[in-house]
């Protein structure tokens, strides 16, 4: 049976893909890079900015002094966008609000930094409703790697069939089901809602007392 729901947050709980493309492009194009939106969401939506980078040096030759610069501004233009734009969206402050109150346990796991984690959390009204959260700097390998989930299930102190992740990505997806945990797949951030999550989590109690 499901007691706990783990949430990615970009894509998920925070509609922040858009803050991550701009930030990450405006810190690249001091240095004469760029990528464009279909690359963003093709190739590196999901995964940390420092393995980005990575990737952007063997595909583009930027060269390695240039990655901690530039991923200290794209932090930083992502909380400028972060402070300018983000408001708490009542359908997840409920949807949390009322899977807390009728028990089940709730957590965030994150490819972002803390600091971005903390922020984003606070701002959206949404850290109240968690018992802890996981950012990429609580790790040693981030997403797709089953790592960050595999803690969380640890730290709640369930089975990883107890537990429900709710996932927008390939590389999040895949770090759920090697986990072990069941996910549910979202396209947009309006699909995080209450009424599909416990639609989800009666489906998934459901096929296990079927077994």
């Amino acid at each position: 049976m499901i007691r706990a729901v783990i949430f990615d947050m970009d894509g998920v709980l925070i509609d922040a893909k858009e803050w991550h493309y701009e930030a990450f492009n405006k810190a690249l194009s001091l240095f004469g890079y760029e990528i464009s939106r279909y690359e963003h969401l093709i190739t590196y939506d999901g995964l940390p900015t420092k393995e980005k980078l990575c990737m952007l040096t063997l595909e583009y030759g930027l060269p390695e002094r240039l990655h901690d610069f530039i991923n200290t501004l794209k932090q930083q233009y992502t909380m400028d966008l972060v402070y300018e734009q983000l408001r708490p969206q009542f359908i997840h402050e409920y949807a949390l609000s009322r899977l807390k109150a009728e028990g089940y346990r709730l957590a965030v796991a994150s490819n972002s930094v803390r600091n971005t984690v903390q922020v984003m959390m606070e701002k959206s009204c949404l850290l109240d409703y968690l018992e802890f959260y996981l950012s990429n700097q609580d790790v040693e390998k981030s997403k797709p790697d089953p790592e960050i989930y595999s803690t969380a299930i640890r730290r709640l102190g369930l089975n990883p069939g107890e537990c429900l992740t709710v996932e927008d990505n390939k590389n999040g997806i895949q770090a759920a089901q090697m986990a072990g945990a069941h996910v549910m797949e979202v396209a947009v951030v309006q699909d995080v809602n209450y009424q599909s999550i416990i639609n989800k989590i009666h489906e998934v109690n459901e096929q296990e007392g079927s077994r």
